[in-house]
């Protein structure tokens, strides 16, 4: 499988490509990383340094990899943290090309925006480009259940609400969608869920809620469902794989008591995903 990632990098920690990257390669992706900033660290720090790398430039990229006559041999485009307005645009022309390339091509998109939290923390432009244009011509998309309710002007908070919401974006383009976090009030205290909802149903995952907060912890959730979606054409298993990698991943960086994903020593959670939690159908 091979997948071309159009995302940010950051030298320090994990964050965008620098944190969806090496889990893809190491459950045998190959992966054409694309740069959009090029960051000391990512931005919940507060100071970072570094470059919103111009969207010509980005393109310029991107073209170089076409000359290489890479485009047929994608499986996948995959896309997160848009660093400027003019990024959507250079995204878009890509996909086109590499599905014109290769008409079996999906592309992926983790709609960045914010969460419930801390609300929208990129730019203004952002989030109505990802609505309007972006979103559209995806595939599979990524959103937590703030980004969902932003993209579909609803409240998703209940199991049938955020399905609802799911389906509403999937009238908008996108096949799957898959609800990186689904925080409901009636769950199991100390737990959180993952949802993801296609043509062929609709399934939940849950975990517990670990007490941290993750920077990157979405773009290794986008990276590995992606690829595991595109393996395996269960949303299911690939549901089950990845929250099971991801918490696993999470589990070891809180215990670590470290502010960065422990992405390099939880590897063997991508390899060999535990499977400890059980997939719900609800619809």
């Amino acid at each position: 499988m091979k997948i071309l990632s159009i995302q940010s990098a950051v030298a320090y920690g994990h964050a965008g490509n620098s944190a969806a990257v090496f889990p893809m390669q190491r459950i045998g992706v190959e992966v054409l990383p694309v740069y959009t900033v090029n960051f000391s660290n990512h931005t919940g720090y507060g100071a970072w340094r570094g470059p919103l790398i111009p969207p010509a430039d980005v393109a310029e990229v991107i073209r170089g990899v076409e000359e290489r006559g890479a485009f047929a041999t994608l499986d996948a485009v995959l896309s997160g943290y848009q660093g400027s307005e003019g990024i959507a645009d250079v995204i878009i022309d890509a996909v086109a090309r590499v599905k014109e390339a290769n008409p079996a091509a999906v592309y992926a998109c983790d709609p960045v925006m914010g969460n419930a939290k801390s609300g929208c923390f990129v730019a203004p432009a952002i989030p109505d480009l990802l609505r309007e244009k972006v979103v559209p011509i995806a595939d599979i998309i990524t959103p937590n259940q703030f980004e969902l309710g932003f993209l579909t002007g609803t409240a998703p908070d209940t199991l049938e609400s955020t399905v609802a919401a799911a389906d509403a974006a999937r009238d908008m383009g996108p096949r799957t969608v898959l609800v990186t976090s689904v925080e409901r009030p009636d769950r199991p205290e100390g737990t959180i869920e993952m949802m993801v909802v296609d043509d062929d149903g609709a399934w939940v995952v849950q975990t517990p809620h670990l007490p941290m907060k993750a920077n990157g912890s979405g773009d290794v959730t986008a990276a590995l469902f992606t690829s595991h979606y595109l393996a395996t054409r269960s949303a299911p298993d690939a549901l089950a794989r990845t929250a099971s990698s991801v918490f696993g991943l999470l589990e070891q960086t809180l215990a670590a008591g470290d502010r960065e994903l422990q992405l390099v020593q939880a590897q063997e959670h991508f390899a060999h995903p535990r499977l400890e939690f059980a997939v719900r159908q609800v619809r």
